[in-house]
Order: structure tokens, then sequence, then C-alpha cells
């Protein structure tokens, strides 16, 4: 408690991350049920009954803002999980053994580091996508078949994010291994499991938490950038990405839509400054 008295803008950033959280949750459920659809007030400005006015067809930009908060919060979420339990395993055994182990494992590392991001999850949606579809529909997993993207993005953008994780652990372990307690461990004989994650997993705990609320916003950003190029979330789903090149496309020098692209992007970055606040104020805690 000390801590979040001492830092009002920590405090703050979580206390707005919840709020968006649950807003994007909970928030499109609790609009009438008639945003959610095309509608005949296409492109009216913010009003009462359209607090972020509509869009081309109609549809309350409210509505697809929470909506598409709700997908990009859970791509970030799942996306940065994926890569905390890669990295930190990885990270975790190549400390611990090190010698030839930590060579071959973090050589590993720089080479899937040279390879381009973009072309690794082009590759993995084309591969993929259309053969989870298809086995989805032979199931009759209906939700599948329209998430079959979102889950290969989630995944994919785990396995590019977890490299710098596996580092920062490493280098953790390198230090630790060496310490009075590890050395007790082994006297003991615990074995090198339980050494890993009954000793050594615990003390890091604290820097992978930081560097955790660090990659949620990295994962957003590269889910956005995607999803703005048309790569990412397809329709009839839509992500901040996606409802930001919406409201692009939507400005011209006749007339702008200012409010297509405005509010999706106050509600994206003022998500990521108050990740990146969080963040930073956990990492001065820690270093502290």
């Amino acid at each position: 408690m000390e801590f979040w008295k001492k830092n009002p803008l920590a405090t703050g950033s979580l206390v707005f991350l919840c709020v968006m959280a649950a807003a994007c949750v909970i928030g499109p459920g609790l609009l009438p049920a008639s945003h959610a659809d095309p509608g005949p007030l296409t492109y009216a400005p913010p009003s009462w009954s359209h607090p972020f006015g509509t869009d081309l067809n109609g549809r309350d930009v409210l509505h697809r803002v929470l909506s598409g908060g709700r997908i990009s919060l859970l791509v970030g979420l799942s996306g940065a999980a994926v890569s905390l339990c890669i990295g930190t395993v990885w990270g975790l055994v190549a400390g611990y053994f090190g010698g030839r182990t930590d060579a071959w494992m973090m050589r590993t590392v720089d080479v899937l580091y040279s390879v381009p991001r973009l072309i690794f999850i082009l590759v993995a949606i084309n591969a993929f996508n259309a053969s989870l579809q298809s086995w989805a529909s032979r199931e009759g997993i209906e939700w599948l078949v329209l998430s079959s993207r979102i889950g290969i993005l989630i995944v994919t953008l785990g396995l590019i994010e977890w490299l710098t994780m596996a580092r920062i652990v490493r280098g953790q372990i390198l230090t630790l291994k060496e310490r009075s307690f590890v050395m007790a461990a082994r006297a003991l004989g615990q074995s090198h499991g339980g050494i890993l994650f009954r000793h050594l997993l615990p003390n890091i705990a604290g820097v992978v938490l930081v560097y955790l609320t660090l990659t949620v916003p990295a994962v957003i950003i590269d889910e956005s950038f995607l999803s703005f190029l048309g790569l990412g979330v397809q329709a009839p789903q839509s992500s901040w990405g996606s409802l930001l090149a919406d409201g692009a496309s939507a400005l011209n020098p006749v007339r702008s839509f200012w409010w297509l692209l405005v509010f999706p992007a106050l509600a994206m970055a003022s998500t990521l400054l108050a990740l990146n606040f969080l963040g930073k104020a956990l990492q001065d805690r820690i270093g502290g």
C-alpha cells in the first residue's frame, strides 16, 4: 500500500486500466443492442444518443471502440502470456545450465531476432488460417471459425516477443545461481527442476512482472499495426487497429469525419500510456 500511496501516477494508471478493461468487457452489453447493427444514421457526429458518433454503416462508434478494445486487450494479454511462458523457461534453462546449452540456446535467440516479424506472421496466417477454419467448420466449432485469425495472431505475436524476455531472465539467473541459497539447495540434493522453479523463479518474479507490463503494449501495437494494414483482425470483428484504418480512410479534403479516428486513437493511446506508466513505476520500485 505504501508504494501506491507514494506513486499516484502508477495508482491512477492501474485504476484507469481496470476501468478500461471493465468497460471493454461489459460495456457493449450495456449499450442498446441496435448500436451494434447498421442503421440509417451514417456518419452522424457525436451526440447524446451516439456519444462517439456513427460510421459509414450507421453503427455506433462507442460500441465499436469498446468491442475493438476487447479484442485488442485479449490479444495483448494473451500474446504477452505466451511470451512470458516461453521466454521465462528459455532464460531459466539457458542461464542455469550455462556452457554449451547456454551458447546454443542464446545463438538460437540471435537467429530468431533476424527473422522479419511481418513475414513470419504473414506466413503463419497463410499457412494455418484456412486449414484451421476448415477443421473448425467440420467439427461445428463456430466461434473458432470466426476467431481463427485472432488465435494465430496471439500465438505468433507471443512467439515474437519472448526473445527479449529470455535474455532478461537469463541475465538474472546468471547472477542468482552463484548465490548461497542455490549452493545450499544443491548440497541438500535438490533437483534441477526444484532449484529452477522453487528457488530461482520466485526471486526473478518482480523483474518478469515488470517486463510483462511492457510486453502487453508492445503486442497491442503490433496487432494494431497489422490490423491497420488489413493483415490482422478481419470484419465483422474489429480491433483498435482496424478502427484506426477505417477512420483514416474516412478523412478527405472535402469533409473530415474526425470522430472515426479520434476516439479509437484516444482509447488506444491512453491504454498504452497507462501500461507504460505502470511498468515504469514498477521498474523503479524493483530497481530501488
